[in-house]
């Protein structure tokens, strides 16, 4: 860890002389000096992003991509487990910065189940809100969360922010695994599962329209479940992280009807001890660069300043300073 920040430090100064200070081009060497001995160190960050089939996967590999046009910088996503592999991950060294769900990040921070110690996180932003989804098939006969009693349900990677949001849906319904078969499968093999019948539903959390909802929507009929107002307003209120939200009609094929679901903010993270001027260029260059990543997943469109510094834990104080610089954080 310390070696990977000591190379950050000193590239730092390298990429802020080039980038915030001045032109995109490197400063010619002073004259009568050597060009050709003049070394730059370069930055080397892994982003932590999640599995394919949800907007984490494809939004992680476009930022990857942005943050190596950067002069002396070279940044490579990873394919992850999700939120708490994230968290691990990035606490840890192993990546730099990555995705989580808002609860995750917070239970992170807070040493809350499953994280036995506080890890030191920081969020560069907000990017969007992200529904859980419960996905079944138009034929099963489950219309709600009860009705899943009995069944074969994936609740996503073992360990996963999803998981997590899982649990806590169930249990506010007076339920848990024990009243379910839970399976931990991957989006695509819980599309594969869900298409041929090998479960009964599926638990997923990502913005939509989801590509694997698609995927299994475009050969059987599904069917959203919803959540109660009451059991939405309790969540809520015992958790600061979760939001009331829908999963609007026509987002799916054959779902014509607004679907009420638990969202959840996704935020991305960085290790507290980054250094503060390579978090202020990271958030800024992504924030200059949001159209681009819309093209990559059209939910990067609701990425806006004036709601990405509104984060579950802590701003870094490199993200905070791009924030008061654009006049949305005072």
């Amino acid at each position: 860890m310390k070696k990977v920040w000591r190379l950050v430090a000193v590239g730092c100064v390298v990429l802020l002389l080039v980038l915030v200070a001045g032109g995109c081009a490197p400063k010619p060497a002073a004259e009568g000096g050597n060009a050709g001995e003049e070394k730059k160190e370069t930055i080397y960050l892994t982003f932590a992003s999640g599995s394919v089939g949800g907007a984490y996967y494809p939004l992680g590999g476009g930022i990857a991509d942005i943050l190596s046009e950067l002069p002396g910088i070279q940044c490579v996503s990873e394919s992850t487990g999700a939120s708490i592999e994230n968290a691990r991950l990035v606490a840890s060294g192993e990546s730099q910065l990555g995705f989580m769900m808002g609860d995750a990040a917070y239970k992170a921070v807070q040493g809350i189940e499953p994280f036995k110690e506080k890890l030191p996180l920081r969020a560069l932003f907000s990017m969007y809100p992200a529904p859980e989804h419960i996905v079944t098939l138009k034929n099963s006969g489950i219309n709600s969360v009860e009705d899943l009693k009995g069944k074969r349900v994936s609740v996503d990677a073992p360990g996963s922010g999803c998981e997590a949001m899982a649990k806590e849906i169930l249990k506010a319904h007076g339920m848990s695994y024990d009243d379910i078969e839970e399976a931990y499968l991957s989006q695509p093999e819980a599309a594969t599962a869900l298409k041929d019948g090998t479960v009964d539903a599926v638990f997923w959390n990502f913005a939509y329209p989801g590509a694997v909802v698609m995927d299994v929507a475009s050969v059987r009929d599904i069917k959203l479940i919803p959540i109660r107002e009451e059991i939405l307003d309790k969540l809520t209120q015992e958790f600061p992280y979760y939001v009331k939200g829908k999963i609007p009609a026509g987002t799916y094929k054959g779902v014509d009807e607004d679907c009420p679901a638990l969202e959840v903010g996704n935020v991305v993270v960085v290790r507290e001890d980054m250094p503060e001027d390579l978090a202020y260029t990271i958030t800024k260059t992504l924030y200059e660069n949001v159209k681009r990543l819309a093209e990559i997943h059209p939910v990067a469109a609701q990425m806006t300043p004036e709601t990405g510094w509104q984060t579950p834990i802590e701003l870094h104080p490199g993200a905070a300073r791009y924030f008061k610089e654009i006049g949305v954080l005072k």
